[in-house]
């Protein structure tokens, strides 16, 4: 057999794993198990790529150099992704990810680059297909690359996480997709290089414009959506490099990443059109300085006496539960509560923290049970006979303005209606606005106490007086 055959059963086979890997992904239970599919499909899929390419360039002009690159650059890759991943907290994962996405966005872009200048021998009655693969592959990976990077300095707090509003955004946004089509049309015709300089600056541009756009409360839809994009990046580079495998993967990517956004933008009451369009249709509401009125504060031994002699509690984390590492002594908490015979559950917002399935993955971290973790759905009306709330480091996702105020700039995003329960504790460092940067009423309720300080440093507070 030879080594072209049995790539392609590699990549048979490394493709089906994928499969299998994003069906494991779907269910606590068996997540781990779909991890390691993940992990054999790449490790196959990458043996049998390096395998076919040294096949291919043995004894060719230049072979050895272009091979020891490959090593070199294979070896790197894999140096700094070990490092990475070692070192990456799960309060760094959200803008890790991004940044990884850029980088296959900007494969994407080189890809494209080389199709165009290495000038392959085509019959006449592909040539036109292969330039709109070349220009449509550079286009997408701009747009992945540049978004990317501006999602990575927006959740790395690098830069503001407000919206930009330059006037006339939307005809920007629009001019630039008629521009693409105008361009790729003239390409096709014409190949000449300028062309692919043009479109490849109105990618950056225009992927820039598209995530900055966007606000901070809608940061872990545009991670999605961009982890959708990057999946249609890496499968306009497997149609101009001839792989299978990275087109079904692309694929795969880029509608598993696409579908989540959809079901993320739902969960929010959000337009998925307008999302991905940069806000298309959205109109940021002035900051409010209205004033609610004055906060509570309460001490952990008093939290303590409050949990004592609760029947029922609900613990809501958000993102500031992550920042705190505080899951260790939260599962620690309620497994203290629940042999006082305190019935104990999480909610769970779709959107909580900075990543989909954020909280999930650091309560499972924690050894917390998952029969107790439900989502916002399966919580939200048994909040009225809820005698306890901990609110830990979340905020927009239990903000009422969002069912109250039409004019706020999350208005009529579903959130955990926590003021609903007969008392509610809020873990915070401070009174200042949420990532959305919106003020949360909340904190104003006669319900409502605030427990200030590090949420990880509270909770073991709490547990030492209890």
């Amino acid at each position: 057999m030879t080594v072209d055959a049995l790539a392609g059963a590699a990549y048979i086979v490394a493709a089906l794993l994928f499969i299998l890997s994003l069906a494991g992904l779907s269910r606590h239970e068996s997540a781990r198990a779909g991890v390691i599919y993940g992990i054999a499909g790449m490790t196959i899929a990458l043996v049998a790529t390096i395998a076919l390419t040294v096949a291919q360039a043995w004894g060719g002009a230049g072979s050895t150099t272009g091979l020891v690159l490959l090593g070199v650059a294979v070896l790197v890759g894999a140096a700094i992704g070990l490092w990475r991943a070692r070192v990456v907290q799960m309060t760094g994962m959200p803008e890790l990810i991004a940044l990884l996405h850029s980088f296959v966005g900007l494969a994407a872009v080189l890809v494209g680059w080389n199709g165009h200048l290495a000038h392959p021998v085509l019959p006449a009655e592909l040539v036109g297909i292969h330039n709109a693969e070349v220009f449509i592959g550079v286009f997408i990976g701009g747009v992945t690359f540049t978004g990317s990077i501006v999602a990575y300095l927006k959740l790395s707090a690098k830069i503001s996480s407000r919206p930009l509003m330059l006037p006339g955004k939307n005809v920007l946004n629009v001019l630039a997709l008629a521009a693409f089509l105008a361009l790729t049309v003239w390409f096709v015709v014409d190949q000449q290089l300028w062309l692919l300089i043009a479109v490849t600056a109105l990618s950056f541009a225009l992927g820039w414009h598209l995530v900055a756009s966007i606000g901070g409360g809608d940061m872990p839809v545009v991670v999605s959506m961009l982890n959708s994009y990057s999946g249609w990046a890496a499968a306009a580079a497997g149609f101009l490099l001839n792989n299978d495998l990275l087109i079904v993967t692309g694929a795969l990517v880029g509608s598993s990443g696409a579908y989540l956004s959809y079901i993320m933008c739902k969960a929010m009451n959000r337009s998925f059109l307008s999302v991905i369009a940069g806000g298309f249709g959205i109109v940021a509401s002035a900051s409010s300085d209205e004033e609610y009125g004055e906060y509570r504060e309460v001490t952990a031994d008093a939290a303590a006496a409050l949990l004592a002699e609760a029947k029922s509690v609900v613990i809501t984390p958000g993102y500031g539960m992550a920042v705190a590492q505080a899951q260790y002594p939260v599962a620690e908490l309620v497994s203290r509560l629940r042999d006082r015979g305190v019935e104990v559950r999480f909610g769970i917002h779709p959107v909580a923290g900075r990543l989909p399935g954020h909280m999930n993955v650091l309560l499972a971290e924690a050894k917390v049970p998952y029969d107790i973790v439900l989502g916002m759905d399966e919580i939200n009306d048994d909040l009225a006979s809820t005698s306890v709330v901990l609110v830990i480091g979340a905020n927009d996702t239990v903000n009422p303005a969002a069912a109250e105020d039409p004019g706020s700039p999350i208005a009529g995003m579903p959130v955990l209606r926590v003021w609903e329960a007969e008392n509610v504790i809020v873990f915070k460092r401070s009174m200042a606005a949420g990532y959305a940067g919106v003020q949360n009423p909340l904190f104003f309720r006669a319900n409502a106490q605030m427990l200030f300080g590090d949420a990880k440093e509270r909770v073991e507070d709490i547990i030492k007086a209890l």
